[in-house]
């Protein structure tokens, strides 16, 4: 009822090409590795040891591997997708559909006869992807929109007279509506004007690097570096900069606008690919869609404080159903979890053995094993018929499962 995973690596161009290979313990092969999917996306789904597709396992017997509660409210697939993510270099300023714009925007591409892998779809599947980042290393991001308050102080701290007009409607709109006309009239301006705004904009954070936000003009310098003339370089400028040091969190609901910058993080979403780009990309944009789909309410950043529970995980709770996620530290003294529901173990440090005890009741598997050691970067499925789990060891692992109990 144990089964150890081997999981896809997506070399995505912006990815480390050291992090996931030390995690895993191999060398590197030189080329970047963005990300290690752990979990049944059709896109890239994990295999179990010796039992084929994690995919195929779920599809063939869903109430037996979800169990019917998981099955009957959340649909016969595994509800969550792990990740671990490893960034050298800035990705895309991006957000993600609620689950009724995935529906509508899957079935109309479909209905147009776009391919499910071609370059300018924007929805791979018709789900929602709220997520949940959780820094290993030191993890760099800008995420959601920034107080306008403190956004009009920056714009207007610049000096750049080509900003003036959009302070102006902040003042004006402080509020959802007057952040959405901004973002509007920056990704759609005309591309000489654009560029020339975007060009003053990083001249002036260069001119200003310290003081009150200092740090979000020098990422926004930097990324107009790597992006000459791209509009995202002006909607970060709008964003919450935030820094994670390692296991602080950070919750990205459907329709807030992120980038993640550089960093190591274990990131669990509900199981999509569905992403809406907004610049700092060479990668498709599709920016009415995006407008359409993004969440222009502004705050501080949804930073998540774990809790910590009965049997001493540190659990990461945020209002989805999909997915939950938790850290367990080991020393001498073993932990034992709840079953009775789908969930990803992820060795991060030393070693963790893994042992589970059937319920016998449908779903539970022959070909399974009953114990598994974990090393460092590794991961292993359990089913919904482990209903109880002990884990033994020195070291930790995250514990990804659904949001159910």
């Amino acid at each position: 009822m144990i089964y150890r995973l081997t999981n896809a690596i997506r070399p995505y161009q912006w990815g480390s090409t050291t992090a996931i290979p030390e995690l895993l313990g191999v060398p590197p092969t030189g080329a970047p590795q963005a990300e290690l999917w752990m979990g049944a996306h059709p896109s890239a789904p994990s295999t179990l040891d010796g039992a084929g597709s994690l995919l195929d396992r779920v599809k063939a017997d869903p109430d037996g591997e979800l169990g019917a509660p998981v099955a009957a409210e959340l649909g016969p697939k595994l509800p969550f997708l792990l990740k671990v993510l490893a960034a050298a270099e800035p990705l895309s300023i991006q957000a993600h559909p609620t689950l009724a714009q995935a529906r509508r925007g899957f079935a109309a591409e479909n209905a147009r006869g776009v391919p499910i892998d071609a370059p300018d779809r924007n929805y791979r599947d018709p789900n929602h992807k709220p997520e949940l980042v959780c820094a290993l290393t030191p993890f760099r991001a800008f995420g959601g929109f920034r107080p306008v308050a403190g956004t009009v102080r920056l714009l207007a701290g610049l000096g750049v007279p080509a900003l003036t007009p959009y302070v102006e409607s902040l003042r004006a709109e402080p509020g959802p509506a007057g952040l959405h006309r901004v973002v509007t009239a920056i990704l759609t301006a005309p591309t000489e004007p654009r560029s020339a705004l975007v060009d003053a904009v990083a001249a002036a954070c260069r001119a200003h690097p310290d003081g009150e936000l200092g740090a979000a003009r020098r990422e926004v310098a930097a990324l107009a570096g790597r992006y000459p003339g791209d509009p995202g370089v002006v909607i970060a400028l709008l964003l919450n900069y935030v820094v994670l040091a390692p296991g602080e969190a950070m919750f990205i609901p459907p329709g807030s606008p992120h980038a993640y910058l550089s960093g190591t993080a274990v990131e669990i979403m509900a199981s999509s690919d569905n992403v809406l780009r907004g610049g700092l990309t060479g990668k498709h944009v599709d920016v009415p869609e995006l407008l359409r789909v993004l969440d222009c309410s502004d705050g501080p950043p949804s930073l998540v404080t774990p809790y910590r529970a009965p049997c001493g995980e540190l659990v990461y709770r945020v209002p989805v159903r999909e997915f939950r996620l938790s850290r367990i530290e080991l020393t001498d003294i073993p932990s034992v979890v709840d079953g009775g529901q789908p969930q990803i173990l992820l060795c991060v440090e030393g070693s963790v053995e893994v042992s589970a005890v059937s319920d016998g009741v449908v779903g539970a598997r022959s070909d399974a094993a009953c114990s598994v050691l974990l090393a460092r970067g590794e991961s292993a499925y359990l089913p919904a018929s482990a209903q109880k789990v002990t884990l033994a060891g020195s070291g930790a692992l995250f514990r990804a499962t659904t949001n159910m109990t």
